[in-house]
């Protein structure tokens, strides 16, 4: 296996449980031994399709004693108290916040538990797979590694050298398409007494039109806070580019986050800005030499938290599927066509996330229908199940959650048309509407 981030790690532990012999080769050094590479990693939003991977690998355990508990959005205005907009309906709809290092520790722990191999240090150099052979080579002194393979699992994140490595041998169709936005990551630490300096529970979001800020809890009282800007315009990494140019515009468009965040200045001119995008396959797989999964296969922007939940499902439904194939080759073709549907709308719906992210979520409008979704949602729970909660809090098929969620969408846009409440809304209409349009959703059935 190539890859021993998150979902490397996780299918190191569900395929060693199972049996097979797993070797992992991570090009970066032990993050338990050198520590975690700081300024890239936007904080993990931990949602019902990770967490039952976890489960699958008894792993929820040692994740969810680092993982903090956020019921909504907490939206901050230029002027005004923040607000909050729930997740769910209660508490036991929520998502769960958790450091990538966290996160990445404890599943390494658990994967050499298991029985995997994990080689750090080793980049993967060339591929021979017709032979089965492949060359990793150590940076540190440029010390060659040769191993030979029976198949190749590439789990390397969106820059991966395996999958270069099979488009060089047989093209996968590979195009990435850059959002004209990028990401700076800033931090807000505890207080002296080490608890939390807003509130704790809650994904803080400060909407600003065409760029936003959001800060996410970690359990040891900081926040990650993450500023997306655009490449170019007015107000963008065009434009802000020194510490000094990222102070002046915190003092104008986020006055409450700039006292939270001493080490603004700092942090600025240490961290590069980190590239958006979402990557698309024709191909994930080269018989049953190599498949990609995860990021490798469909890295995507992370405005809808689902980039590693989604990956956590991929390595579930790739070790289910060799529990069932009799080749490596049949359940690489079979997990292809199982997960790149739900891939495709996951990351469309990522890109449409971040429009209602920055744009919409203090946008009267977008309240109402929110309002609404919540009413139609207590009339008919069989039928209408909010767009946030079918990705989300279950785990239906993302394709299927994307085909109702433009179904629901549509139903919202005409019964809200001209209104401002609630109670001007025709709720024989709707109610009849929801009949019509909306079939029983089995999962809640």
């Amino acid at each position: 296996m190539i890859g021993a981030g998150l979902a490397g790690s996780l299918l190191a532990i569900l395929l060693s449980q199972r049996g097979w012999q797993v070797t992992v080769h991570e090009r970066r050094g032990d993050p338990r031994i050198k520590g975690y590479e700081s300024g890239r990693s936007i904080n993990l939003a931990l949602a019902e399709r990770g967490r039952h991977a976890l489960r699958q690998a008894g792993a929820e355990e040692a994740v969810m004693a680092r993982a903090v508990m956020m019921r909504g959005r907490m939206v901050h205005p230029i002027q005004g108290q923040p607000q909050l907009q729930r997740y769910g309906r209660d508490d036991s709809e929520v998502i769960w916040s958790i450091h990538r290092a966290d996160l990445n520790i404890a599943l390494l722990d658990l994967a050499e538990q298991a029985g995997a191999r994990i080689h750090f240090y080793r980049r993967l150099h060339t591929v021979d797979f017709p032979a089965g052979y492949a060359r990793f080579i150590d940076d540190r002194d440029d010390s060659p590694h040769d191993i030979r393979f029976d198949t190749l699992i590439g789990a390397d994140g969106a820059g991966s050298a395996l999958r270069a490595a099979m488009d060089r041998a047989s093209p996968l169709g590979a195009r990435t398409e850059f959002l004209d936005h990028s990401y700076k990551e800033l931090e807000i630490p505890p207080t002296q007494a080490g608890g939390f300096r807003i509130e704790a529970n809650a994904l803080h979001i400060w909407p600003r039109g065409d760029y936003m800020c959001i800060a996410l809890p970690n359990a040891e009282g900081t926040f990650t806070v993450t500023l997306f800007l655009p490449n170019q315009g007015p107000t963008s990494f065009a434009t802000v580019a020194s510490g000094a140019q990222a102070r002046a515009l915190f003092e104008r468009d986020f006055p409450d986050a700039l006292p939270l965040i001493p080490d603004l200045v700092q942090d600025w001119e240490a961290h590069p800005p980190g590239l958006l995008g979402t990557l698309y396959l024709d191909r994930w797989h080269l018989g049953g030499r190599a498949v990609l999964l995860g990021d490798a296969a469909h890295a995507m922007v992370p405005f809808h938290g689902q980039g590693m939940n989604c990956a956590f499902e991929d390595c579930v439904a790739l070790a289910e599927q060799l529990d069932q194939a009799e080749s490596l080759a049949q359940a690489y073709a079979a997990f292809e066509a199982q997960r790149k549907p739900n891939a495709s709308a996951i990351q469309a719906m990522a890109l449409e996330n971040y429009i209602e992210m920055r744009d919409r979520v203090d946008d009267a409008d977008f309240l109402l229908q929110r309002q609404l979704e919540q009413a139609l949602q207590q009339r008919h729970p069989e039928r209408f199940v909010p767009h946030y909660t079918m990705v989300t809090f279950m785990r239906i098929p993302y394709a299927v959650a994307l085909e109702r969620s433009e179904l629901q969408r549509q139903l919202l846009i005409e019964a809200t048309a001209g209104r401002s409440a609630l109670d001007q809304l025709d709720w024989d209409w709707l109610d009849a509407q929801v009949q019509a349009r909306l079939d029983v959703l089995s999962e809640v059935a």
